[in-house]
Order: structure tokens, then C-alpha cells, then sequence
């Protein structure tokens, strides 16, 4: 159907009486007639979780295409050219490093430099407890995977490489993470989230094809930077196209569909060991997102703000039609006046990103120094995956599995405490649970565990309520730069948190003790949020402004209660 057609009737549709207390007329109440989460509403969310799945995948895939891969040298009076990682003579050749052999560094032989290839020097006696370096970067894999590491031969002491691509890859997040929030709010959520798609799904596969680590960095960045505001994007445009009352469970499964996309990773991961041919997977079936300029419907919130008021009302129209419900004209003609009335009374313009730093810098300095503890906490955790057995596939997939559960914490909390108790008691929370693994030794690997699922679980809850929280305190045309800009501030928790396994040399607990520390304190800071449950989305910056500080007098719903003789 046409953008510009209005659906025909349909003797199925339900017929409403007149409307009552027509001056309060809102978007919301409207969506409550129409269905809080009906037919309309579920089509958008299907095509929404999709994008949100391919980007957890774009996000995380330096996990294993920059993973190092484990190696020992080449014992050349030793190995043939089908020598296994472990063999008899490793025991004396290489040095044990924990579980593990050496990377890096072999037994000297004092008999090597004589050796003229006719005697066996292969004997324990030869070798000396000394240890030298790999000759000429000769070395032996356990396994068949492939990484950028021994494709590109990044081994030992170069292999700060490797972790330069995380740092470059959240580097990317960074400067793209607002440039995507501006596109969004300046031309559209759905335009954003194609436009970000298609980019990122383009650069992913030429990265593939990269002859060097240089072009890898530099595809690294450019794929994360366009990609990287379909998270936020999908959040915003989730929140905005259902009724308050099923904005908590709609977020919840959208975000579901992130976890989902780092487990399909994981074991796209554990079957095609060639990083090149990974990403040719992860990021080839994301190339659909092209339809989504045409197929995915706007954000009728955004369309008013931007007084786009005749695709506003198709789109209204539309869900109207699919979830069977009538709905008047006079009544879409009255959500115009009313808005055409909201933005004539503010005096702002559609973009007043000044005015909202000046009215919201503190609001925005605590939900910036939010983001940062809970991407510090959030990752930090998540790198301690050590703690659990098993290969590093099925450990990526259980730390996503994990999350699931917190995804939906919040429908049991969120209308029940606030917004703000809710986000300040699972902080303290994870906080708490860090605490208790530093009083917990390796003689209690059990209760270590426990803590530390505890800990991501809370976390994770706590972050899908900052992200649900954030999104309802700015105004509309302002939601996705603010948010972004939020988000964009995180990423200084991500650089960081790969560095905190450096702390571990200095003092044990002491990765454990900045993770609690910072979750205590930013957790307590929230506290000073307004509380947002049950309150309208703003418009304007007037109105986000006004949150908390006055109290709103209880808005009329849309009476278009259907009658019972109507509905037969």
C-alpha cells in the first residue's frame, strides 16, 4: 500500500463512538485505542530486532577475528611437518606457561649450533633449563583457526596489535555514535537505521578482503563508526511506536535480539575458523537492510516534531488498518492542531541542541557519567570469561545467555519502583556483587561464579533500564542526539575496561574493587534523576525541562471505547 493511500474501510474494523475531550487529544492516547503493542506495532518490532541482532555482531567480531591464537615455537631438531602443539618432547623443548606451553620462548639446545642434521639431538640431555626467543617467528598451532595474528604474523611481542583493534574498533563507536544520533533526528529514525545498516554491512565485507593489518584497522573503524548508532536508533524508534504501557516489555524483547546476535556469532565463529570467511558470514546476510529505506515505516513521533504532519497521519492510518481499529479523521485532524499549537508555543527551534545543553547539563553530566561505569562494568565483567570452563566459543555464548534474563528484569521492576530506584538498586547491586568476589578466594570457584553471574545479570538489567530511562527524559527532537551523545561518552568505559587486567599484576582485587567502587557511587548519583514512570514522552525542551519539577495535572485519555452493540 502507498504511503499516501488511506486504507479502505473494512466491515471487520471496530467502530468508535465520538470523541470526548477532544483539546486532549495526544500521540499516546491515540496508540492506546489503536492497540499499545497490536499487529502494526509487532510487524515494526520484527524488522527492528534485525538490525539490532546484525549490529551486536558487527560490534564484537574483533573478539575472535583479532583473537590470539595459541602457538609455540618450532623446535626445528625436533618437529617434522606434521608435528602436533603438544608432543612427547615438548615437555623438555618448551617451557609451561600456567595450563599452557609457551608462546613465545623455547629450552635452549646446546648442541644446536653443531648440529649437522645426522645426529638425533632431540633428547632430553640436550636440552638447558635457558630460554631463548622463537627463531624467525617459526611456530606450531594447536588449532586450524585462522586470525588476523597468524595471517598477518603478529606474535609475542607485537601483539599489542591485536588489542589496538578493540581500542580502534570503540574508537569508531565513538565518532560514530553521535554523527548517527544527528542523522537520526535530523532525518529520520528509519533512514537512519538503513543508511547505518547498509554502511556498515558494505565496509564489514571489503574488510574481509583486507591485504594488511593497517587496511583491517582502518575498515575496523569505518564499519564501527557507521553502525554504530542501530542500537540506539532501534531503542528510540521501539520506545516511540507503542503505548506506555508496553514500552518496558517492547524495549525488553528488542534488546533480546542483541544477545541472540553474540551467540549467533559465537557459533558462526566455532564453525568457520577463517576470520575473512566470518566476516563474510556475519556481515554479508546484513546487506537486507538496503529494503529498509522503503519498508520501514518513520517514527510517528519524530514526523510531528519535524511537522511532517501528512505522513504522520498515513502511518497512523496504516496501523489503524492493520490492527483493525477505526480511526477519524477528525481525531488525526485534532493531533495535528494540538501539535501544530506545541510547536508554535515553543519558541525553540527543531534542532535547539543549545538550548538542551544549557537547560540539561547536569542531567546530561550524570547520564554521561552513568554510561561510562555501566560500559566499564559491563565489559570488565564480561572479560573475566576465564572464569568459566570450556572452549572460548561456548564462553562467549554463555556470558550472552546470561543476559537474556536481564533484559527482562525490568518488567518486574521498573512500574513497580521507578525508574530511578530501579536503576540505582541493581548498580549497587553489581556493585555489591564485586565486593563479595574479592572476599571469595579460588577455594570457592562455586560461590565466585555465582557473583560474578550476579553481577553481569544485575548489571545488564541495569543498563537496559538506563537505556529505557534515557530515552524518556529529552525531548523528541532531541531523543537520539542526546541519547547518543550518552552512549558516545560510554565508549571511555570500553577503552578502559580492556586495560583493567593490568591493575591484576599490581594488586589481585583490584579490577574488582574499581567496578564496585564505581558502580556504588554512580549508582547512588542517580538518585538525583527525575522519575519518569508514567509520564507523557516530551516534546519540547520546555517539557523535558518540566519533568519532575512540577506536577503534571493527569491527562484525559482518548475516549473510543467501543460500544457493545457497536462491536456487534
Amino acid at each position: 500500500m502507498a504511503a499516501s493511500e488511506a486504507p479502505p474501510a473494512d466491515p471487520a474494523v471496530e467502530v468508535s463512538p465520538p470523541v470526548k475531550n477532544s483539546e486532549d487529544v495526544t500521540l499516546d492516547a491515540i496508540l492506546k485505542h489503536l492497540g499499545q503493542f497490536g499487529r502494526f506495532q509487532l510487524i515494526i518490532f520484527l524488522l527492528i530486532c534485525l538490525p539490532m541482532m546484525f549490529h551486536a555482531m558487527f560490534s564484537v567480531t574483533y573478539v575472535f577475528t583479532a583473537a590470539t591464537v595459541t602457538h609455540r615455537c618450532s623446535v626445528e631438531e625436533c618437529d617434522l611437518p606434521g608435528s602436533n602443539y603438544y608432543e612427547l618432547y615438548t615437555d623438555w623443548s618448551i617451557p609451561k606457561n600456567g595450563k599452557d606451553l609457551d608462546s613465545c620462548n623455547r629450552y635452549i639446545n646446546s648442541e644446536l649450533p653443531h648440529w649437522n642434521y645426522s645426529v638425533d639431538i632431540c633428547t632430553p640431555d640436550h636440552f638447558t633449563k635457558n630460554t631463548e626467543a622463537c627463531a624467525h617467528n617459526k611456530f606450531v598451532f594447536r588449532d586450524d583457526e585462522v586470525t588476523i595474528s597468524n595471517d598477518f604474523g603478529i606474535f609475542c611481542d607485537d601483539e599489542w596489535k591485536l588489542s589496538m583493534v578493540g581500542t580502534i574498533n570503540n574508537l569508531g563507536q565513538f565518532f560514530g555514535i553521535p554523527i548517527g544520533g544527528f542523522v537520526a533526528d535530523r532525518y529520520g529514525r528509519s533512514f537512519s537505521i538503513a543508511l547505518g545498516g547498509i554502511l556498515g554491512a558494505v565496509l564489514g565485507v571489503i574488510r574481509s578482503f583486507s591485504p594488511s593489518y593497517g587496511w583491517f584497522l582502518v575498515f575496523e573503524f569505518l564499519d564501527n563508526m557507521t553502525s554504530s548508532t542501530l542500537y540506539s536508533t532501534c531503542f528510540v524508534i521501539g520506545i516511540e511506536l507503542v503505548g506506555p504501557k508496553r514500552r518496558v516489555l517492547a524495549c525488553s524483547v528488542i534488546t533480546v535480539f542483541y544477545a541472540v546476535g553474540e551467540v549467533l556469532l559465537a557459533m558462526s565463529a566455532k564453525v568457520f575458523h577463517d576470520w575473512r570467511m566470518l566476516l563474510r558470514i556475519t556481515y554479508g546476510p546484513s546487506l537486507i537492510l538496503l529494503a529498509y529505506f522503503w519498508i520501514l515505516p518513520e517514527s510517528v513521533r519524530w514526523l510531528l516534531s519535524q511537522g511532517k504532519e501528512e505522513r504522520a497521519k498515513n502511518i497512523l492510518r496504516r496501523a489503524a488498518h492493520v490492527n483493525k481499529r477505526e480511526l477519524p479523521e477528525s481525531v488525526l485532524d485534532k493531533l495535528v492542531l494540538a501539535n501544530r499549537d506545541k510547536l508554535q508555543e515553543s519558541s525553540e527551534s527543531r534542532f535547539p541542541i543549545r538550548e538542551a545543553f544549557k537547560n540539561f547539563k547536569w542531567r546530561i553530566a550524570n547520564c554521561s557519567f552513568c554510561w561510562i561505569v555501566h560500559v566499564l562494568v559491563y565489559y570488565g565483567l564480561s572479560l573475566n570469561v576465564v572464569l568459566l570452563d570450556g572452549d572460548k566459543y561456548n564462553n562467549f555464548a554463555y556470558i550472552a545467555l546470561v543476559e537474556i534474563p536481564g533484559f527482562f528484569m525490568p518488567l518486574l521492576i521498573m512500574d513497580r519502583f521507578g525508574r530511578r530506584y530501579s536503576l540505582c538498586g541493581l548498580m549497587l547491586t553489581s556493585g555489591l556483587c564485586c565486593i563479595g568476589t574479592i572476599f571469595t578466594g579460588p577455594d570457592q570457584p562455586v560461590l565466585q561464579l555465582v557473583l560474578f553471574l550476579v553481577g553481569k545479570l544485575t548489571i545488564t538489567a541495569s543498563f537496559q533500564v538506563l537505556y529505557f530511562f534515557a530515552s524518556e527524559i529529552y525531548p523528541t527532537n532531541l531523543r537520539n542526539s542526546l541519547l547518543s551523545f550518552c552512549s558516545m561518552m560510554g565508549r571511555f568505559g570500553s577503552m578502559l575496561a580492556p586495560q583493567t587486567p593490568l591493575l591484576a599484576k599490581y594488586y589481585a582485587n583490584a579490577p574488582a574493587m574499581l567496578f564496585a567502587g564505581a558502580a556504588i557511587v554512580s549508582g547512588l548519583l542517580t538518585l538525583f534523576f527525575p522519575e519518569t514512570t508514567n509520564v507523557v514522552l516530551p516534546t519540547t525542551v520546555q517539557e523535558a525541562d518540566a519533568i519532575g519539577v512540577k506536577k503534571h495535572s493527569k491527562s484525559k485519555d482518548l475516549d473510543l471505547v467501543v460500544t457493545s452493540s457497536q462491536a456487534q
